[in-house]
Order: structure tokens, then sequence, then C-alpha cells
């Protein structure tokens, strides 16, 4: 007789157990062993726990290549979790077999060892087009809404395949997460108020009663001054909008003698543009689109301004002219300008920023963007695919945060509308207009910002997002290969390769996927509550139409125009909820997961850690030199997937 020594890790962050019987098979190149029945003592431990079974045989059964599990289902459907099981041979050779999924139904799971095989290596290519097969049936693809981007064929997180639905302790419900944390920041009161306008801009002091945060502090004191609003074009939450502006739109009216005042250098607006000191942010994409309706007691606006940025002698980005119009002829509004034509000037504008925030930096070039590249890899790449085994951290739970957005948060009658100006209609309407600019160079961190023509560190210094984007962005050396076909809406001219003929285009694309999943995202969520929540600075929606002309509007125009007390309640709520990192949370390089058995690439995530954490170390250090520190794109708080 011959024995194999098989150890099973078991155990799920939430769950391991089941009363349910399940077996193991090993099978070998020469022969299988009978099915050994796992005691059911190996389903009553936590997470992590490791228990041992002999395997006895008459016969060596050759080089062990798969280990089968089986599941019965008894009274219940119990689910169980397996993380690997590791298999002594009797001549000690050591095998593993990563599973990290759960056995569910009367489930047959069969599991192939970490040694990572390419497609035209492998000795077993019927198993490999059965489990393709298999996840394509699991995996479907469908189109939620006309133009958006494809995304997994499932109605409500319940439908998801197990292996990508969140664990127990992760909720999915955005409604009560928002609500949880509007009772959290002691906004109760305010709900019941939902028509209710602010008496005036103090007023809104009292949704900070309960927070304490520097940055969100910061810009609650600091909300309307010109430098504050333009520091966040390059380092708030949605610092991908600056671009540099080389010549003036045809519809932007603004003139020499309107921002002569504004220019320090003693040039003409025509030398500063020439120069490159002239920055401008577009929010053309919201252009003739319907504001949200869904409320007949609240008519909302929206707008699609220019706003023309200056950077000074003293390397200050300044707002020096807005035009809230598309129209040739509309009103100019400028700093010297009366206060509150100016401070609703810029509202409007960050009104507008918050709302392409949500909808195109945020949901779109991140949210579904990374579903497409995990639905791809499920239903292209074996679980043995080098590439999967990379990939895999960088998509958990991806699919089932979407899937609950398009139930819960977007979706008609959803969170979403309930305090943004783009709710509704809107939603399909701003996803359908930014997938005609979504190209593949415009997700390649590098060519996104030299394309805004912001790329160079000594024209446009102090630009966080992009230094620090830049250092995460070259320390991704990853190589991996996913299919492409769910971004069908996309430009003809700017399409996602189909084809990756070298390794150098390899490394590039498997970059963008995991750039944008991990770092991109972190940049344009995890600060959301900081520069969001002081509802002046980033209003979700406005109540009255945007000013035609100046000297028409007082800070009761104002007030009437900003969300009122329970939109703004919902907004603080949301954007409080969507800025926490998540209990257990694994941020970038974290991978405790072990699909990779081969040394040498345990040695190169090793070194891929340690780069990182010079790179944390680059940036803590400079932050401590600044008033405002920025940090959501320092590795060790960059999660590894898109999951909030």
């Amino acid at each position: 007789m011959f024995s194999y020594t098989v150890s099973v890790t078991t155990g799920s962050q939430e769950f391991a157990g089941t009363n349910d019987k399940v077996s193991l098979t090993l099978v070998g190149s020469e022969r299988c062993s009978d099915r050994t029945l796992l005691d059911k003592s190996f389903f009553d431990r936590s997470r992590g726990s490791v228990v041992s079974v002999d395997v006895s045989v008459k016969e060596i059964l050759g080089d062990i290549v798969l280990v089968k599990l089986e599941k019965e289902k008894l009274l219940f459907n119990d689910q169980w979790y397996c993380r690997c099981i590791n298999v002594t041979t009797p001549s000690g050779e050591r095998l593993q077999f990563p599973c990290y999924r759960w056995i569910a139904n009367e489930q047959e799971v069969v599991l192939r060892d970490g040694k990572g095989r390419l497609p035209q290596d492998d000795d077993m290519k019927e198993y490999r087009r059965m489990e393709l097969e298999s996840r394509q049936r699991l995996f479907r693809w469908k189109e939620w809404r006309t133009g958006f981007p494809l995304s997994i064929d499932a109605n409500t997180s319940t439908e998801l395949p197990v292996d990508i639905q969140f664990e127990t302790a992760k909720s999915v419900d955005f409604s009560l997460n928002f609500l949880e944390a509007i009772a959290n920041l002691g906004l109760n009161r305010f709900m019941k108020l939902f028509q209710s306008s602010w008496t005036d801009i103090a007023d809104f002091r009292k949704v900070f009663v309960k927070i304490k945060n520097t940055v969100s502090e910061h810009v609650m004191q600091n909300w309307n001054e010109d430098l504050m609003f333009g520091y966040q074009f390059l380092n708030g939450c949605n610092p991908v909008m600056i671009s540099k502006c080389r010549n003036l739109p045809d519809n932007f009216a603004v003139t020499q003698e309107m921002v002569e005042s504004s220019l320090d250098r003693g040039l003409t607006l025509q030398e500063e543009l020439k120069a490159g000191n002239i920055y401008i942010a577009d929010y053309a994409i919201l252009e003739g689109v319907q504001a949200n309706a869904t409320d007949p007691d609240t008519q909302q606006y929206l707008a699609a301004p220019f706003c023309l940025l200056y950077k000074n002698s003293q390397n200050e980005i300044l707002p020096i002219a807005i035009q809230l119009s598309r129209q040739t002829a509309a009103e100019v509004f400028l700093p010297s300008d009366g206060q509150y034509d100016w401070m609703l000037a810029k509202m409007w504008v960050k009104c507008s920023d918050f709302n392409v925030h949500q909808l195109v930096t945020h949901l779109l070039r991140t949210h579904l963007t990374s579903e497409v590249f995990a639905i791809a890899m499920y239903r292209q790449l074996s679980a043995v695919h080098p590439v999967y085994k990379l990939l895999i951290p960088h998509v958990r739970y991806t699919i089932a945060i979407n899937t609950a957005a398009r139930e819960k948060l977007i979706s008609e009658s959803g969170v979403f509308e309930k305090a943004n100006g783009t709710g509704g209609i809107a939603v399909v309407e701003v996803i359908h207009k930014a997938m005609k600019t979504l190209t593949y160079k415009s997700m390649c961190f590098p060519e996104s910002v030299k394309a805004r023509g912001v790329d160079n560190k000594d024209e446009l210094p102090h630009y966080y997002y992009r230094d620090d984007g830049m250092m995460v962005w070259e320390n991704l050396l990853i190589h991996r290969y996913v299919c492409s076909s769910g971004m069908k809406n996309c430009p003809q001219n700017g399409e996602f390769p189909d084809l990756l003929k070298t390794q150098e285009q390899l490394v590039e694309y498997l970059t963008v996927v995991i750039f944008t999943a991990s770092a991109q995202h972190a940049a344009v969520n995890f600060g959301q509550f900081d520069w969001f929540a002081w509802v002046p600075n980033s209003p979700s929606t406005m109540r009255k139409p945007p000013p035609t002309q100046k000297g028409q509007v007082d800070m009761k125009y104002i007030m009437e125009s900003l969300p009122d007390r329970g939109r703004a309640s919902w907004h603080v709520g949301a954007v409080w909820a969507l800025s926490q990192f998540q209990d257990g949370e694994l941020f970038l390089g974290v991978y405790p997961d072990k699909y990779f058995t081969e040394q040498p690439v345990m040695e190169a995530t090793t070194t891929f850690r340690k780069k990182l954490v010079e790179v944390t170390n680059i940036i803590k250090s400079r932050n401590e030199k600044l008033k405002l520190p920025y940090w959501y794109l320092s590795p060790d708080r960059i999660p590894n997937s898109v999951a909030i």
C-alpha cells in the first residue's frame, strides 16, 4: 500500500462549514484513487485551518495531475469554501493545488496544480476547454442599457456565480448603507425637510457636527477662495479635467480685456496661451443633457461650462473666466465681478465637475471598464493561465459591486437620482456620450496626461495625482493578457486591441487593466468625502437655472440654487459611505491567496512589494511637508480592486 497525504486549507473570511458530504479523488497520470470521504470535522473550522487526511492506494498513481472535489447535497444546500489543497506523494514530492472557490450545490470541482501553463504548452487541453465552456455559460455578456459597456448577465446579486458574490459581511444595499451613513453623521433630522432650503452658507456646517477630517474641514474653511478652487483641478477628487489651452474654443467669449487684471506677468492673453500658462476645464459632455426630472416637486438644472485657469508666476492655478453656456454671446463671469456672481459661477463649475466625476471619471472609467476586463478574464482564461493568476486579485468583488449598483444605485428609482442633477435619464445620456471618447490610449496613464498637455513637471508643478500616478504606473511591471470584446460601444479609431504581438504591448495593456482597477479607482473614489462633503464646494445638483446676466443674484438666490436639506443629506451620506475602506481590505501588492506556486514568481512579487514600499515612503516624506497631504495614490492606500 502507498499513502498520499492530502492537506486541505479551508474557510473563507466568513464561513467555512457545510453539513453536506464532500469527497476527494486524486487523479494521476496512470490511475485514480478511490473517493475519500472527508470527515465532517474538516468543515467546523475557522478561516485558514489546515486538516490532513491520508489517501491509501495499492499502486502508485503516477504524476498527480488533478484533484477532484465532489459535494453531495443532504437536507440543506450548504456551501463550503476551499482555499487550497496540498498533496504529498509517497516519494515526498509536495504539490500545491490552489482552489479559492466555494463548493456549492451538488457540484464537482476539478483542481489543477499551481504551475502556470499557456494554452500551447498545456497537455490537458480537454480539461481546459471544458473549464472555459463552463465559465462561458456562467459569465454571459449583456448590454444593461443602450450605449453602455457590456456587463454581466445578471439582474440581481443573488444571480451571480457564487465565487464572485460578496461574502456575508459586506453589504451591497446602497440605500441602507447611505441611510446608515446619514444616521451616523447625525443628519436624520434634515431628511424630514427634503424640499427645504438651507438658510445660508454657514447653515451647511450643521452637516459637519460629527465629522473630524482634516481635508474636509480645510475645504469648509477655504472653499470660496480661488486658490482652493484651482487646486482641486490638480489634486481633488476629479483631477482629470484640467488640460493645457493653446487656443480658446470658438464659442468661449472670453477676451483679453476681461482677464487682463488676472494675468500677473504683464503678458497678453494670447502671449500667456503661447507660453503654456493657460489651462481649461471643459464640461461639453453635459451640453444638451436632460437634468434629473424624477421629482415633480423640484426642478433641477445642468450646465456645460467652460472654466479658464491660469498658472500665475507663483505656480498657482487660479480661475480667471467662467462661461456657463455654450452660446458665443453668453455672459463670461470674472473674479472682478460681484462676490455673489463669481461665487455662483464657481458653484456651477463644481456642480458640473461633480456630476462628470460621478458618471464618467468614476463609474464608467473605473467600475464599468474593470467589469469588462473581469468578465473577459473569466470567459477566456483558464485558471492555470499565468495571466489569470496575476489578474484574479484585481477583479475581486468588481462584478458584484457593479451588479449591486445597477440594481439599486443607478437603476430607475435608484439612490443616485435622489440627490444628483444627472439622475434619471441623464445617466444613460452621459454614459452614451462618454463612450464616444473612451479609447484605449485614454486609459493609459502616461498617454492620458500627455494628451491633456499636463505631463511636464516643470511646466505644471504640484500635480501630485500625476506624479504619484506615474510612480505607481512605472512599478506595475506586469505581464497579462485579457480579451476586450466588451468595449463594443467605443469609437472605431480608438479600439481596444484584439491582438497583442509583442511583450511590450502585453505589458502596457495589462498595466492598464491593473492600474484602472487599483490606482485610478483609488484616486477618484476615496477622496469623495474629503472634497465633496462640503456641499457649497461640490453641489450634487442645482435647483435654479444658471445665471445669464451679472448683478442679478444674491445670497437668497444662491441658497435656493444649492441642494435642499434632504438632497444635501443624501449627498453627504453617499460620499461618506463610498469613501470608506472595507474591513479586511487588500491593498496593492497584498495577495494572501497563493495562485502562483513557482518560486521565480513569488520572488518577483516580493520585489514588487518592496518597490511599492519605496513609493509609499517617497509620498509619505513629501506629504509631511504639505499643508494638504495627497495620499490617494500611496500604494498602502490603494485597494487591489474596484470593490466599493
